[in-house]
């Protein structure tokens, strides 16, 4: 019987984390517009961008498909997905109220450790204004959201993920400049302090504030193009 070598080892072993990788890295090119809303593409063409294998490949295919971010086509290939302003509202509607019981309950519940953790992304996040570099906010949004959940002690609030991708997405693709980047931040900072204060109703309140926001971003984009149209 022929022994495996040490990188087909850890190919086998490591397949859950590759489909991880295949996911992150796919979600990325998807949120930064590097793949074009409404295009069609071949899962072929993403094996060779991501150089990975087609079986972790899959498995973010259908993540992804889960989340809205793309739709596979039977013998046709796989579409992003279009960003539309009634799209995301609709998302909006939806995710305010998840948010607000998630800042709610991670403000009573988090430990002292994680409320150190969750502190720690005040300074990460506007670090990214100070550069403005909306794709490494972008990268750890995602990181705080984690840390939320995780905070809250309901593994049920990862249903958020169906939401967070389109979100970001619809954001980037929409900013206009970096006030755009400095406004959201500064909504993060008042929503992550009240929680770190363990204090709910502020959380809520911060959270609130957070969604009006967007809301009043969405609607504004009806103004002005997008960075698909620039």
């Amino acid at each position: 019987m022929t022994n495996k070598t040490s990188a087909q080892r850890r190919k086998t072993s490591n397949g859950p984390s590759l489909g991880r990788s295949a996911y992150s890295e796919l979600e990325e090119m998807i949120i930064t517009l590097r793949l074009t809303p409404g295009s069609v593409i071949s899962e072929a063409m993403l094996i060779q961008l991501s150089k990975l294998g087609r079986t972790p490949m899959r498995e973010a295919l259908q993540r992804l498909e889960r989340e809205r971010l793309l739709k596979i086509l039977p013998r046709r290939g796989i579409m992003v997905a279009e960003i539309n302003v009634a799209s995301q509202m609709k998302l909006l509607e939806v995710r305010r109220h998840l948010e607000r019981p998630l800042a709610r309950v991670a403000a009573q519940r988090a430990t002292q450790s994680q409320r150190r953790e969750i502190l720690k992304f005040v300074d990460l996040i506007q670090e990214t204004v100070q550069n403005d570099d909306a794709i490494r906010f972008i990268r750890i949004s995602k990181e705080m959201y984690a840390k939320l959940i995780e905070a809250a002690h309901n593994e049920y609030f990862e249903s958020l993920s169906l939401f967070q991708g389109l979100s970001r997405r619809f954001w980037f693709a929409h900013r206009r400049s970096g006030q755009d980047l400095k406004i959201l931040v500064a909504a993060h900072v008042v929503r992550i302090t009240a929680v770190v204060d363990g204090n709910a109703g502020e959380a809520e309140k911060a959270t609130d504030a957070l969604m009006d926001q967007l809301e009043e971003f969405a609607r504004a984009t009806l103004n002005y193009p997008s960075a698909l149209h620039c």
